[in-house]
C-alpha cells in the first residue's frame, strides 16, 4: 500500500459511490477523450476506462507510475490509457490532445484548485466540461446563488455553468482530510464565446472591485448611477461587488474600458 504524501496534498478516494458519480458526471463515451489529473492508485481511472473513452492520466508521484503501469498494462498497450508522468501545471495540453475535444476529470489536491481552474478555463483550447472533486466550501462558493459572489465564482461562471453533483464526506478518503468534499460539474464551457479582449476587461474590473469587496461599486469603480442602471435597473452605485452577476460584470467592464 502506498502512503499518501502530505507535500503533494494527496488524499486517495475510497468511496465506490463517489467514484461512480464522478465517472457518470463526466458523461464520457466511446471515442471521447478524458484527461484525468492525479490518478493515484487508479481507482477512478478504472471507472473512466469502463466508459470506453481514451484516458490521458497525468501523475506527478514517481511511486505511483509503476503501480499504474502494472495495473493497466493491457489498456496502455492498446492505447486506451496514456500515462503521463508529469506535473499537471507544467503540461502543455494542446501538445497532448492536439485540436481534439476533451473532458477534464480529477480528484485534485485542494491547494491547486484555483490554479487548475485558471489553467483550463483560461486556455485557448478549453475542455468541453470539467468534473472536479474539491473542498465542499469551495464548491459551494463557486455555485452560490444567494447574491454572495466571489472572484472565483465569477471566474468559473464567465466560462461555464457550475453545479454540485453531490457532497462527499471526509471519511471517504485515505488519509482522512480535515474537511468534507463535493463533486462539481462545470458544463456549457464554450457558451459565452469569450475573447481575450473581453476576458482582460472583465478581470481588470472584477479585481478592482473585489479588492475592496465591502465597499460600494460607486466608490471602487467610480461609476455613475446612470452607468450602473444601464447595466441592471436593480443595481445602483451603492451595490457591492458580490451582488452583481456575470452578465452585469461583462456589461459594466465594457462601459468602463
Amino acid at each position: 500500500m502506498i502512503f499518501a504524501k502530505k507535500s503533494l496534498g494527496q488524499n486517495f478516494l475510497q468511496s465506490d459511490k463517489a467514484l461512480r458519480q464522478i465517472a457518470e458526471a463526466s458523461g464520457l463515451t466511446q471515442d471521447e477523450i478524458g484527461i484525468e489529473i492525479g490518478p493515484g492508485e487508479g481507482a477512478l481511472t478504472e471507472k473512466l476506462l469502463a466508459t470506453g473513452a481514451t484516458i490521458f492520466a497525468i501523475e506527478k508521484d514517481d511511486r505511483l507510475i509503476p503501480i499504474l503501469q502494472q495495473k493497466y498494462s493491457e489498456q496502455i498497450k492498446n492505447g486506451k490509457l496514456i500515462l503521463v508522468h508529469d506535473d499537471i501545471l507544467k503540461v502543455d495540453i494542446q501538445k497532448l490532445v492536439g485540436d481534439r475535444k476533451y473532458k477534464l476529470i480529477a480528484n485534485i489536491p485542494y491547494y491547486i484548485t484555483g490554479m487548475i481552474m485558471e489553467m483550463f478555463l483560461g486556455a485557448d483550447h478549453k475542455p468541453e466540461q470539467i468534473v472536479l472533486l474539491v473542498q465542499k466550501e469551495v464548491a459551494e462558493r463557486i455555485t452560490t446563488k444567494d447574491g454572495k459572489e466571489s472572484i472565483l465564482s465569477m471566474s468559473v461562471k464567465l466560462y461555464g455553468t457550475p453545479r454540485i453533483i453531490d457532497r462527499v464526506p471526509r471519511g471517504a478518503f485515505r488519509p482522512i482530510p480535515n474537511v468534507d468534499s463535493a463533486i462539481i460539474l462545470i458544463n456549457d464551457i464554450h457558451k459565452n464565446n469569450i475573447t481575450k479582449e473581453i476576458e482582460e476587461k472583465f478581470f481588470l474590473t472584477l479585481k478592482k472591485a473585489f479588492g475592496q469587496r465591502r465597499k460600494q461599486i460607486g466608490n471602487t469603480l467610480g461609476v455613475t448611477d446612470e452607468q450602473v442602471k444601464s447595466v441592471n435597473q436593480n443595481l445602483s452605485t451603492k451595490s457591492r461587488p458580490e451582488e452583481l452577476s456575470v452578465s452585469d460584470w461583462l456589461a459594466l467592464s465594457d462601459i468602463l474600458n
